[in-house]
């Protein structure tokens, strides 16, 4: 091969090399450029831009917060129903060691059925009319809903907004359950099962929900300004006094002698009620405040409902052991649901100190109510009134007369003054005017709720159940099987 052209080759190659790496530095530096004039943006549009991306950073977080802070307080409320819910079972164990043996299977049967039948007319109807639209304008706005939305408006849990209201509904079912459960307890023994459970139908569809639209609802009982904030005279007061009516109503248990009511036929079972009851009462009165934020008002309801317990149990104790020379078991456990029940309406509103009192007084009210209910020969077997309806109505009334200003005021209630912190009546008036409108609402419709069972004889047992005891009669079933034998019926 030719040198020169050999030479002349390779000076060539390493000419296009040149070129080639000249080409790729030019292509480079164009694209290295362009990226950075990019990423370097003048210094005013710089700093805006960083300005609206904390802007934007900032409310992302509040709207996170405040969605954890929602799902919080509905979680709340759901395990706070919870607690309510198994308080069926807390009434169900002290019913049935509170009254004789063979009627502890027809107890634990009717308490279970309170929470069944309750669940599905609540749902169909009576929480439409506890929590319908509420429009004083309205000719009856006060005193009826202005809509009657039936099972729940429909909803079926897939719209904006139905969690809220299924969670809500939960919530305030527990409330009703423990109401019919109440007045379970007065007329035990001696109901018919099919009675029961058309009188529980009637009171969770219709006699409840009207007292909680009057209240919590905003009718004309919240207008006038009055103060109940987990039920005092609401859920307690209500049963309390269906109950008695019902009581009244039956007559009297099979050889009840007056001035000596049967004894408890199992106490270790009415203290596990109990327990489990004051267990259940944190979930009614803690969550009332239908939220988890307010750590203050969290902190002050349960100390309160723990105190008034206690107090309550000290004071019927003593009371009753005064009276009567014994340290009656019974009556110290009443007493601390007296003390419970007395609480409930004021437990937000009333400092420690006022939580003591009315625990205290409430265990004397529930001695002498059930002195007065016996002299009148009227048999509550469990004393459902004494400790729910006259405890819930004095519970209710006590905010009128010590209830805090302060705490009033924190609780949205800012113009209402109690008679011994403010120097007013206007609240202790409000407390009577529901009180008492709820009781006559709840006694006149009970009255005719009862009469009319007893008129188509299914309010009352069979007069056979008397003889043989209404567990083996109705159920043909005894809760001590191989201790107490079931007994014949002359029918069979």
């Amino acid at each position: 091969m030719d040198k020169r052209k050999a030479g002349f080759g390779g000076k060539r190659k390493l000419i296009y090399r040149m070129v080639s790496i000249f080409l790729g530095l030019v292509i480079l530096y164009s694209f290295g450029f362009g990226t950075i004039a990019q990423d370097d943006p003048p210094a005013e549009d710089a700093a805006a831009e960083e300005t609206m991306a904390e802007e934007l950073t900032i409310a992302d977080v509040q709207a996170n917060v405040d969605a954890v802070q929602t799902n919080l307080d509905h979680v709340w409320i759901l395990l706070a129903g919870f607690l309510v819910f198994f308080m069926q079972a807390g009434f169900a164990m002290l019913e049935g060691g509170m009254i004789r043996e063979t009627g502890v299977v027809n107890s634990l049967a009717e308490n279970f059925m309170d929470a069944c039948v309750t669940g599905i007319v609540f749902f169909i109807v009576g929480y439409g009319i506890a929590y319908g639209t509420y429009d004083a304008g309205l000719e009856g706005g006060g005193f009826l809903p202005a809509d009657l939305p039936l099972v729940l408006g429909g909803i079926d849990g897939t719209g904006d907004g139905d969690g809220s209201i299924l969670v809500a509904f939960f919530f305030q079912f527990a409330f009703a359950g423990a109401a019919a459960t109440i007045a379970t307890g007065g007329m035990a023994e001696r109901t018919e099962f099919i009675g029961k459970l058309i009188y529980s139908a009637i009171l969770g569809a219709i006699i409840y929900p009207v007292v909680v639209f009057w209240t919590w609802g905003g009718g004309w009982i919240a207008e006038q300004g009055f103060v109940d904030f987990a039920g005092s005279t609401i859920v307690h007061m209500t049963g309390g006094i269906v109950a008695l009516i019902g009581a009244y109503m039956l007559g009297p248990r099979a050889g009840r002698e007056w001035g000596r009511p049967p004894e408890a036929s199992n106490l270790a079972i009415a203290s596990l009620g109990t327990f489990i009851l004051w267990v259940g009462w944190y979930g009614f009165n803690v969550g009332s405040t239908l939220g988890a934020s307010d750590v203050n008002q969290l902190g002050l309801v349960a100390v309160n409902t723990t105190l008034a317990a206690a107090a309550g149990a000290l004071g019927a104790m003593f009371l009753k052991h005064w009276l009567t020379r014994g340290w009656n078991m019974s009556f110290i456990l009443n007493g601390s649901l007296a003390g419970l029940v007395g609480i409930t309406a004021g437990c937000s509103t009333v400092t420690p100190i006022g939580a003591v009192v009315i625990g205290l007084l409430s265990g004397a009210v529930l001695v002498y109510s059930m002195r007065f209910v016996e002299s009148m020969k009227i048999d509550d077997a469990v004393g459902a009134f004494s400790v729910h309806g006259a405890c819930g109505a004095f519970g209710t009334l006590m905010i009128g007369i010590i209830g805090s200003s302060a705490l009033l005021e924190a609780g949205g209630w800012s113009h209402q003054a109690s008679l011994l912190d403010g120097g007013s009546l206007d609240l202790l008036g409000a407390q009577v005017v529901g009180v008492v409108g709820v009781a006559v609402w709840v006694g006149v419709t009970s009255f005719i709720m009862f009469r009319v069972l007893n008129a188509i004889d299914i309010l009352h047992v069979d007069p056979e159940a008397d003889r043989i005891g209404i567990d083996a009669f109705e159920h043909h079933a005894s809760v001590w099987p191989n201790v107490l034998p079931l007994r014949e019926s002359d029918d069979e």
